[in-house]
């Protein structure tokens, strides 16, 4: 009963901090935060051991393989180098550099498990980034750079945590081995990945063939397909992050998604909207909830000289070695670019000095990061305590915060002007297709309607077709470049808006009323009424984009 309290108490505040971050001007994800620490900071407040292996199982799988399903696949493979660059190489270059730094901040801490925390610290959350700025201030470049960074760098920076604490353990490390270990970790994360989705695409190809099936059953299939390619690959000893970020770019160049009826599709997009608002939200509460505990627990060997001064400038520091190691990868891989591109005779579009400063303030630390760190074992092989295991897990916890805080007061401010002011690239090519689409619509209804035959039924597919066809050409004419014809095609669009949402209004009411009266029973009332909402969807959807 305690934990389904809990569970509920979560979600209540995860839906709260939705309505409240319109009230108060601080991102989400720092709300969330704030929440969860004011629910644990009473004696008597909510308290929870998270267990790390349960939590990356329930969290991390569905979050990942959302957030690789929705990325924009076209422009990740066009920045492919600097996004490998920054998965791949930043983490190594964070783990040398921040290691030895930690170190010699605090001597206290041996070089080996300073480098698990680095490793632990290297992964970087883009949804708190989405949150704290907005994607129209920040360039559509940079924000692709780091939503792929951030799917990638999760797998790449756990592995080499989970390298360093063997190392801590056995107190023996071999490169070639660790090298070799890394390479599989990968390869097998990935077949993972493909193996879960094409058992996913088989599933639902069964159930499609089979007929009749629910589709709240084809719904479930996509839903385990994260949790299938995660367990599968840890089982192996290989990445699940990996393998869920994999099965999620893949998914929508698989073809699986013509196994599933509409519905279905309709159902799986809004659960998947659902569940990454509602583990987002849960996740930095959850974050919130362990502050008060690792507040409380100083460790000595940071506040020897004063209890609340040194443990936060050593935080602060830190932080600020993790953004200037950033910044100076990023630049050298520009200067990198450029030279290649040189020797290449081909143009490269370089970052501007306060593009990088917004790349590296912008790499923000997250839930990765609390779950690996909080996963350090209790003891060494020999039954001694794990060397500087409060320490660590008391500044990864003050990174995460103090990268947010940063980020949340710095990211906007320095990305106001980056993005010049014009129609969004993204706009107009959603503009080209629009109109493409519509004139390819028009010439296949023509057709039809023009087809040989006499009588009424002619007449009468004529004029549908005529009206049908009206409506694509105020489509085009809403798309027109000219600006006199589209506002006038604007006009009447919003118009044509305003009455279809007074009729729907005038729908949904008289049905409230026939139920009242039991001329109609509910059955009968939801299923008129998910129409009333769908078309209703529709229209926002058109509304939203004008």
């Amino acid at each position: 009963m305690d934990v389904a309290l809990f569970i509920l108490v979560v979600l209540v505040f995860v839906a709260l901090s939705g309505a409240l971050v319109r009230l108060v001007r601080v991102p989400l994800p720092v709300l969330q935060i704030a929440i969860g620490a004011a629910l644990a900071w009473p004696a008597k407040g909510l308290h929870v051991e998270i267990d790390p292996e349960l939590f990356l199982l329930v969290f991390i799988p569905p979050l990942l393989f959302g957030d690789a399903f929705a990325a924009p696949k076209r422009e990740l493979i066009g920045l492919r180098g600097p996004i490998l660059d920054l998965a791949i190489g930043l983490v190594f270059f964070t783990i040398v550099g921040f290691g030895y730094a930690l170190h010699w901040l605090v001597p206290s801490i041996p070089l080996v498990v300073a480098f698990a925390l680095a490793a632990v610290l290297s992964p970087t959350d883009a949804v708190a980034v989405s949150s704290i700025v907005d994607r129209n201030v920040v360039p559509s470049r940079l924000m692709h750079i780091l939503e792929g960074e951030s799917l990638l760098n999760d797998a790449s920076g756990l592995v080499m945590f989970r390298f360093a604490v063997a190392a801590a353990l056995t107190g023996s490390f071999s490169l070639a081995g660790a090298s070799l270990g890394f390479l599989y970790a990968v390869a097998a994360g990935i077949l993972a990945g493909v193996v879960a989705l094409f058992i996913a695409a088989k599933a639902l190809q069964l159930l499609n063939r089979i007929g009749g099936v629910p589709a709240e059953a084809q719904v479930l299939v996509m839903i385990l397909l994260p949790f299938v390619a995660y367990l599968g690959a840890e089982h192996v000893g290989a990445s699940g992050i990996l393998a869920a970020v994999t099965a999620g770019l893949l998914t929508g160049a698989s073809g699986m998604y013509r196994y599933l009826g509409v519905s279905a599709r309709m159902q799986t997009l809004s659960l998947w909207a659902t569940l990454t608002f509602v583990f987002n939200g849960a996740l930095f509460i959850l974050l919130g909830l362990q502050l008060p505990d690792i507040i409380r627990k100083v460790p000595p060997e940071l506040s020897s000289r004063h209890w609340l001064i040194e443990p936060v400038a050593t935080v602060l520091i830190l932080t600020l070695c993790l953004i200037g190691l950033r910044f100076l990868w990023i630049w050298i891989g520009d200067i990198a670019q450029a030279i290649a591109a040189r020797l290449g005779k081909r143009e490269v579009e370089p970052f501007g000095f306060r593009v990088r400063l917004a790349g590296s303030v912008a790499g923000v630390r997250g839930a990765i990061t609390l779950a690996g760190i909080l996963s350090l074992p209790l003891a060494l092989q020999d039954g001694s305590p794990f060397p500087a295991r409060d320490v660590v897990i008391f500044l990864a916890a003050g990174v995460i915060i103090c990268s947010l805080v940063i980020a949340s007061f710095a990211l906007p401010r320095i990305a106001r002007g980056l993005v010049q002011p014009g129609e969004d690239p993204a706009a107009a090519e959603e503009r080209r297709a629009r109109v493409g689409a519509a004139n390819a619509a028009i010439a296949r209804i023509e057709s039809i309607a023009n087809e040989a035959g006499e009588g009424e039924a002619v007449e009468a597919r004529l004029a549908v077709a005529d009206s049908i066809v009206a409506g694509y050409r105020r489509r085009i004419a809403a798309s027109d470049e000219a600006d006199e014809a589209r506002a006038e095609a604007r006009e009447a669009g919003r118009l044509e808006l305003e009455l279809r949402a007074a009729g729907i209004e005038a729908e949904r009411s008289a049905l409230r009323a026939m139920f009242r009266s039991q001329e109609i029973n509910d059955h009968t009332m939801r299923a008129l009424f998910s129409e009333i909402t769908l078309t209703e969807a529709l229209l926002k959807q058109r509304r939203d984009r004008k």
